[in-house]
């Protein structure tokens, strides 16, 4: 199983961070988070690095949801999707899979909500 899915697109790299959150916001997440690694590793170690950003991605009622079924499951928290600058000027659009992250802990009521957070998702990344 993968961890995450993906889909590579033609926007630019800001066109596809705002077309993202977008498709985020229809599907009831808010982005708490946008971290901006590559002026990260810059600031930091003077590394150079392709256009590469990670958006903390919430829905809180799902969030909600977790945290009442396992009090720890705020250390897998927000769902992160990333969008990097690719080569030739396409960009990659991914997110981590819910059920793949959520596998080591044995609760049914989680797993039932990471099913559904995965659909969700996956239907953000596919409808890019």
């Amino acid at each position: 199983m993968s961890y995450y899915f993906s889909k590579v697109i033609d926007d630019s790299f800001d066109d596809a961070i705002e077309r993202v959150t977008a498709r985020l916001a229809d599907s009831g997440f808010g982005v708490l988070t946008a971290i901006d690694v590559s002026a990260t590793l810059k600031k930091k170690i003077d590394v150079d690095f392709q256009r590469y950003t990670i958006l903390g991605a919430c829905n809180p009622g799902f969030a909600h949801k977790a945290l009442q079924a396992e009090d720890k499951i705020g250390t897998m928290l927000p769902c992160n999707v990333i969008v990097q600058e690719l080569p030739g000027g396409k960009v990659e659009v991914a997110a981590v899979d819910p059920m793949a992250s959520m596998m080591a802990i044995q609760n049914e009521t989680l797993g039932e909500v990471a099913s559904q957070v995965q659909a969700m998702l996956r239907n953000v990344i596919e409808g890019l």
